[in-house]
């Protein structure tokens, strides 16, 4: 027994050492090799899952992470990873279901809140979006992807002054903002104003 836990266990870091390689193909195949020794194993089953997604393949990724939540249903990564796993192909309500039960037990867990707030911005409920990105920035001020993030609601609802300002706050702290505020489609309304064309060209 001891013998195989370390054959496992060498597999396992095998396993995570191609995924840290961005081979994620080669990974998913240990991890495979793994879970059909330890079809217990949590660690490879979120690995794989986790694997699965960057490889695009989502759907494959959630029904692995549901696998390992049979296992044990409230495991937090588990839960995180498949709601990201369910945004990328659209199960958008199904994913803010799950980011509601995780807040009802901590109603401060900002990787959730994060999802919670792309996901209602995908839901074009951009108030209630705008209400987390100040949540979390209450505690994480110079957060620059959920003052990106809030520049992008406000864009939405049509608060141009908010919009460019939080865009501002954002654009301090990364001048990468630039160039993404040029590309986003949430921007669209501004295009014509100077304020705005100033700060993505200065």
């Amino acid at each position: 027994m001891i013998v195989v836990m370390y054959e496992l266990n060498k597999l396992l870091n095998k396993a995570n050492e191609l995924f840290a390689r961005k081979q994620y193909r080669k990974a998913i195949s240990v991890y495979e090799e793994i879970l059909s020794v330890d079809p217990l194993n949590l660690s490879a089953i979120n690995n794989q899952g986790y694997a699965l997604s960057k490889s695009k393949n989502y759907e494959a990724a959630v029904e692995v992470y549901e696998k390992g939540l049979k296992l044990n249903p409230n495991d937090e990564m588990l839960l995180i990873n498949k709601i990201s796993a369910l945004r990328k192909i659209g199960l958008l309500d199904e994913s803010l279901k799950i980011c509601n039960s995780i807040l009802r037990r901590n109603q401060n867990n900002f990787v959730v809140l994060y999802h919670k707030l792309r996901i209602l911005y995908n839901l074009k409920k951009y108030n209630e979006s705008i209400k987390i990105c100040k949540k979390i920035l209450d505690s994480y001020p110079k957060n620059s992807d959920v003052l990106f993030d809030q520049a992008t609601n406000f864009a939405q609802t049509k608060n141009t002054a908010e919009a460019i300002s939080s865009l501002k706050s954002a654009i301090i702290i990364s001048s990468q903002f630039k160039s993404k505020a040029k590309q986003n489609k949430a921007f669209e309304s501004l295009l014509t104003n100077n304020d705005f064309l100033r700060l993505i060209d200065e």
